[in-house]
């Protein structure tokens, strides 16, 4: 007989899901719960072989309060009975400690058929989101495998390409000389090289040392030239009363002509 705990904050759903497991002979629910706190509590008295556990719950979510059931029971099975059809949620709960995931909207066979197969020690997801899965995996190891570094790390990369030091990339980039001394080790990490000139070749061959490339990544600064004063220097040259010209000065000089009495 496997015997089975129901968490949902929903009254009537708790209800339905007891009502199809308990039409089969080797199924029985021995417990119920509206949230992740009396799941805890259930979990801990009734030491069922199997949780059905929803995602969406007031409080802690079913994937947040997942590893203290297991903590109170690790024998227990959880499979999550969810509306979320990402793909994300389903890792994550498979991160959690879930053995199964299937989706509210799954046909009755399908639910007893995913507590029986996690139940005996198997793992088992929706079909559909199965596919899924496999297919945003897919598209993220291409991607990695088409450019494994961040932005952040290729514009590292660039600048050691120059041959910036690790403490005037920390200056350029205002971080610290630890996180540039960091994102550099990944970056040889990543690309699985050792030296600069392996830098400099791949650099080279991504167009990161593109003129374009280059001067998108440095601030312009006006020239000499063309920069405006600065509102002090206007204010200091406003002070400053303009000397008169050299004829005007010469002529202020000289003596005036004395009156004759």
């Amino acid at each position: 007989m496997i015997r089975a705990v129901v968490v949902d904050d929903h009254a009537v759903v708790r209800s339905g899901i007891r009502l199809l497991l308990e039409r089969e002979d080797d199924l029985e629910v021995v417990g119920e719960a509206g949230n992740g706190k009396d799941a805890i509590f259930a979990v801990r008295a009734l030491k069922p072989d199997v949780i059905l556990l929803d995602v969406v719950m007031p409080g802690e979510s079913g994937i947040d309060v997942l590893p203290s059931l297991l903590k109170e029971s690790p024998q227990t099975k959880v499979l999550v009975l969810s509306m979320q059809d990402d793909p994300s949620y389903v890792r994550e709960a498979f991160a959690a400690g879930a053995s199964g995931y299937v989706l509210k909207e799954a046909a009755d066979e399908e639910v007893v058929a995913a507590v029986r197969e996690i139940a005996s020690g198997g793992r088992y997801v929706h079909p559909a989101l199965g596919a899924r899965m496999v297919t945003a995996e897919a598209e993220a190891r291409a991607a990695a495998e088409a450019d494994p570094l961040s932005e952040r790390e290729r514009e590292v990369l660039r600048l050691l390409a120059l041959g910036h030091t690790n403490q005037e990339i920390a200056k350029m980039l205002y971080i610290s000389v630890r996180t540039a001394e960091t994102h550099r080790a990944h970056i040889m990490q990543k690309l699985r090289i050792s030296t600069r000139a392996e830098l400099v070749r791949y650099a080279l061959a991504q167009g990161l040392l593109e003129p374009t490339a280059r001067a998108r990544s440095q601030p312009r600064r006006p020239s000499a030239a063309r920069r405006e004063p600065s509102s002090s220097a206007r204010a200091r040259s406003a002070a400053v009363p303009r000397r008169a010209p050299a004829r005007e000065r010469a002529r202020s000089r000289a003596p005036g002509r004395r009156r004759c009495r």
